[in-house]
């Protein structure tokens, strides 16, 4: 803008008067009309329609979808509101108007973790009537597992029993789940209202671009043995090397990696099938060796592939378990067959390729915690893997990512790899709490990197682990690492349960219950806890452990105590990463 000139201490001519007076106009009328826009934006933000988004996710892949979401309601013109599905009680519920559920399903049919006490509230005779509530479901699942998005289903009955109307069918996403779950939230979602101006919505985060479609190429840094030579296991010890990729992560969250079909295997399909690698399949843009090798699930026998072979195959016990639908006794028959072994039921039996590939699912990543803090370890991401062999008709078989890592990714060797964030799993905020971790065998692997975390942020509460395994003397793995730690004072106290070192059988919920006083006290304290490895059974003896001791501690009857448990899930205080 020009302004004519106005010589020191002389008098304002005419000319001068009036421009200084549109100066000042132009400027208070430029104010006001930000003032105004300021006012429209906070009153077209509050003005708009809420839209509830609430998630149940044992690995983050619900949430990351929630997320998604959201970004998509405040396009449609809707204030959205995130949660999990364990943060919101009954009463929330029923004041709700438009909701979206993204669940997955944990386990066999089970809820996640962040969802239990939803559910149990949810399918209650004291659940609220909730006719003013329109309602969509996104159930995320694995047609692996019998009751494939179990946990959405029944969900979405309970929701439309209560009088709930739904925005849009449930739609039931099988492992590759983004291009269906983008397009049903696409088309369920309702519009709200004129969409939020870009200037008053939150950037989204930064993301590095590398996951499950497009992973990055890491080379191993470290791939050393961790168990001893007697051992009856064969853990080890992974390291990554994040390069350029601009990954990063937090201690808690989990890789994913992709693996390769194991080449004898590959062999083996090939002869049975009597095919070879360069054999067309219809419909495919990759022969058969490479589809074999890099994109077919082959080892874990897929229900679809089940329910197709058996009328061929007419093999008695194999059509009876599945006629039957007897879930324990299909498991039973399948215990350590692969999909090879069920091909070979019938050895006369001619498979026809291309169908057999129908029958396959895509081969998927693998998901490991991280074993490392990054604060410990600039640049590399680790890993602590049992690598999974078996012997079964005079043929060894193999786990697909477990093998592959151990023997086929040595130092300076390559694999594909991101990152999997679990913002549930994560080292207390609250430096001064103390931190109890549960995880025996591999299940230790957070807890490492849990331990590195709060010594690099110098944490002044205590640390302490149970851990536990067979034989102390060779599957105390770590054990370097965690003397130290303890000769530190890092590490502020250690229950070891080695089950195998004495003729009874102890484990770690066995020292939880003999050290329950000291354990009661820490959670008193504000303390947190944590539970890594096997969900079968070690997490279910260690959580009826933890309800013991707040009984026998804490005063509690047996619905107090579950109350008080379940008081330590709403508050993030007791967390889990099992699998």
């Amino acid at each position: 803008m020009h302004m004519p000139y106005i010589q020191k201490d002389a008098p304002f001519s005419a000319d001068q008067r009036t421009w200084i007076g549109g100066f000042i106009a132009g400027l208070h009328s430029q104010k006001v009309m930000t003032e105004a826009k300021a006012i429209a934006a906070a009153e077209g933000q509050a003005q708009a329609k809420p839209l509830d988004i609430l998630y149940g996710t044992q690995t983050g892949n619900a949430e990351e979808v929630a997320n998604e979401a959201a970004a998509l309601a405040k396009a449609k013109g809707f204030t959205p509101r995130v949660d999990e599905l364990d943060a919101v009680d009954m009463d929330r519920l029923a004041g709700m108007e438009n909701l979206i559920i993204v669940i997955s399903t944990y386990g066999e049919g089970e809820m996640p973790d962040n969802a239990h006490m939803f559910w149990d509230a949810l399918s209650a005779s004291t659940a609220p009537r909730l006719e003013e509530l329109q309602y969509g479901v996104l159930a995320l699942g694995d047609t692996s597992y019998e009751y494939f998005c179990q946990a959405g289903k029944v969900i979405d009955t309970r929701l439309e029993q209560l009088g709930a109307r739904r925005l849009g069918a449930r739609v039931d996403c099988d492992v590759d789940y983004e291009d269906a779950a983008t397009a049903w939230l696409t088309d369920v979602m309702p519009e709200g209202g004129p969409a939020v101006a870009n200037d008053v919505v939150a950037p989204a985060p930064k993301k590095s671009g590398w996951g499950r479609k497009n992973p990055y190429t890491s080379d191993m840094v470290e791939n050393r043995v961790l168990s001893g030579a007697k051992s009856a296991k064969e853990i080890r010890h992974l390291s990554f090397a994040l390069g350029d990729s601009g990954l990063t992560y937090e201690a808690g969250d989990a890789l994913g990696v992709m693996p390769v079909n194991a080449p004898d295997l590959v062999e083996a399909m090939l002869k049975r099938l009597g095919a070879d690698h360069d054999t067309a399949i219809a419909g495919k843009d990759a022969p058969l060796g490479q589809l074999l090798t890099t994109g077919l699930e082959i080892m874990t026998p897929p229900r679809e592939f089940l329910r197709g072979i058996a009328p061929l195959a007419k093999h008695e016990e194999l059509n009876h378990v599945l006629s039957h639908g007897d879930k324990e006794a299909l498991e039973a028959f399948l215990w350590g067959k692969d999909t090879l072994d069920i091909l070979n039921l019938n050895p006369s039996l001619e498979i026809d390729p291309d169908q057999f590939v129908g029958w396959l699912k895509p081969l998927q990543h693998r998901a490991y915690s991280i074993s490392s803090s990054p604060k410990a370890h600039e640049g590399e991401v680790h890993l602590t893997v049992a690598a999974v062999r078996w012997m079964y008709d005079q043929r060894q078989h193999k786990g697909v990512c477990s093998t592959f890592l151990a023997d086929h990714v040595p130092e300076g060797a390559q694999a594909g790899i991101f990152m999997s964030p679990n913002k549930a799993f994560r080292v207390p905020q609250d430096d001064s709490v103390p931190m109890v971790m549960v995880g025996p065998g591999t299940g230790i692997a957070p807890f490492r990197a849990f331990l590195e975390e709060r010594r690099a942020r110098g944490a002044s509460g205590t640390n302490w682990l149970f851990f536990g395994d067979q034989h102390r003397a060779s599957d105390f793995i770590y054990e370097d690492e965690i003397s130290e730690m303890s000769d530190s004072g890092v590490l502020t106290r250690l229950d070891l349960a080695f089950s195998r070192d004495q003729e009874e059988k102890i484990y770690v919920q066995h020292r939880m219950a003999q050290n329950g006083k000291d354990l009661f006290a820490a959670l008193e304290e504000g303390g947190h806890f944590y539970v890594c490895g096997d969900a079968t059974r070690m997490a279910k003896d260690v959580d009826a452990a933890l309800h013991q001791v707040v009984r026998e501690h804490g005063g509690r009857d047996e619905e107090g105590a579950v109350e008080y448990v379940n008081t330590l899930k709403r508050e993030k205080r007791y967390v889990r990463d099992v699998y």
